[in-house]
């Protein structure tokens, strides 16, 4: 762009590339990891898919005449938590010739697995579904989606507190751990055994000693409150598991699954990742783990990600990521959405509530698209005209703050307005409260004195508020 006369100068029309998406000024070398291996006897892939889509067959089927059934729109709403209204399973029992108890069971473990997908009232099939019969990664991915929601697959006993029942989640892991490391089958009172000390271990970890002087103790100590036997819980989680494909149950013993111990080894791969965190950000708060990544490269940070999602709960990491992003830092804004794309659907109540957010909105619509299936490089299609300037001007704050001169000037280019007037006509509408920093580094930075000297007369034009 080398005219002098602003009004016709023309800008080339890209497609717009976030600053976490640009090339790195540092290019970070770190040592490989090699490939881990899966135990010997672990089935292949292919089989393991196989395995998986005849587990899941009843909830594919189901999702399936979902997407085909006659009047889908006006008899397939799910009800608010997006289970199947008794309209609409009855209507599938019919057609399926199951029981509707069977056909909500199925309905369950489809949106567990994302073959089906509930947004607002609407159901309509996941993307997995699309790709079921040729791609054995979704499949795989959406069987393990199953097995981490286990606990969602049957309701816990009746009469056991809240607190039990996730005390005995947290420590399952654990339980699944020796069932893999066995190979075979385990006794239940041996499962038994290992649960009753570890959820030990997780109370005693949370037992808080009072700070500061304390009353004098009552003259008679007050009895221990009974604890209640764990053996139901094992017993719901067992057979939770076994609903899944995750493990057999036979003469009191369990079992795992080859697909079970595959997604057990998968998991114990995890945590030895986070362990070896490349860039040790593992233990960090979420900006300063962001701030960390901002200089690697793509490949690199989205190791860092995961290494640092594997180390945390998701709801809790999705929370600081958002935490971070409504922070002031455009760079840290663009960096915890990349991150957030590691988390994927878990991450999806909390970004379709920021979107209601002014700053997060034109980030987290286009999270969102790329989740229902968009290209990664149409997803800006999503966002209105007002909504793609405000990213624009907040991705050239990040570039301003963080990135050369050079750059800056490359992403004028990257501007859905065809003119320089009618960018910086709709800059100055759109109220971004970086938009004079903006203009400014730009108008110092950009070679055409013409050019420079109307992006600076916006500046100030902003700064004073005049038209």
């Amino acid at each position: 762009m080398t005219s002098r006369n602003p009004r016709d100068s023309r800008l080339r029309l890209v497609g717009p590339r976030t600053l976490a998406t640009a090339p790195r000024a540092v290019v970070e070398r770190r040592t490989r990891r090699s490939a881990p291996r899966p135990p010997e006897g672990t089935p292949a892939p292919a089989v393991l898919a196989r395995m998986a889509r005849a587990e899941l067959a009843g909830a594919a089927r189901i999702a399936r005449w979902a997407d085909s059934a006659p009047g889908r729109d006006s008899g397939l709403r799910p009800g608010c938590t997006g289970t199947l209204t008794e309209a609409a399973a009855e209507r599938a029992a019919a057609d399926l010739e199951l029981t509707p108890r069977q056909a909500r069971a199925d309905w369950d473990a489809a949106r567990l697995a994302g073959l089906v997908e509930v947004h607002g009232g609407d159901a309509r099939p996941g993307w997995r579904l699309r790709a079921w019969d040729r791609d054995d990664s979704a499949v795989l991915r959406g069987w393990v989606a199953l097995f981490d929601a286990w606990s969602l697959v049957r309701p816990a006993p009746d009469g056991q507190e809240a607190a039990a029942v996730a005390e005995v989640i947290e420590a399952m892991p654990q339980v699944l751990s020796l069932l893999q490391l066995s190979a075979g089958p385990v006794p239940v009172p041996q499962l038994l055994d290992l649960l009753e000390q570890r959820v030990t271990e997780l109370r005693d970890e949370r037992c808080e000693i009072p700070f500061g002087p304390q009353p004098a103790p009552a003259s008679a100590p007050l009895p221990a409150p009974a604890v209640a036997p764990l053996s139901p819980l094992l017993d719901w989680a067992l057979r939770g598991l076994a609903r899944v494909g995750a493990l057999t149950l036979d003469d009191g013993h369990a079992t795992l699954t080859p697909l079970g111990s595959w997604a057990v080894w998968i998991k114990l791969e995890q945590i030895i990742v986070a362990a070896q965190s490349p860039a040790g950000n593992i233990e960090h708060a979420a900006e300063e783990m962001l701030r960390g990544c901002a200089r690697l490269r793509p490949n690199a940070a989205r190791a860092e990600y995961r290494a640092w999602l594997a180390a945390r709960p998701v709801g809790s990491a999705v929370t600081e990521l958002l935490d971070a992003a409504r922070g002031d830092d455009a760079l840290l804004r663009g960096l915890a959405f990349e991150a957030l794309r590691v988390v994927g659907p878990p991450a999806e109540a909390d970004v379709r509530a920021a979107a209601s957010e002014p700053p997060l909105r034109p980030y987290a619509l286009m999270w969102l698209a790329e989740q229902e299936g968009a290209d990664p490089e149409d997803v800006h299609t999503a966002l209105t005209r007002e909504e793609s300037t405000w990213l624009w001007v907040d991705t050239a704050a990040a570039v301003a703050d963080h990135g050369e001169s050079e750059l800056l000037v490359r992403h004028l280019e990257s501007a859905i307005q065809p003119t320089v007037p009618a960018l910086l006509q709709e800059v100055r509408a759109i109220g971004h409260p970086r938009t004079v920093q903006v203009l400014v580094a730009l108008a110092a930075a950009h070679p055409d004195p013409a050019l420079a000297k109307a992006v600076r007369r916006a500046a100030f034009q902003v700064h004073t508020g005049g038209a």
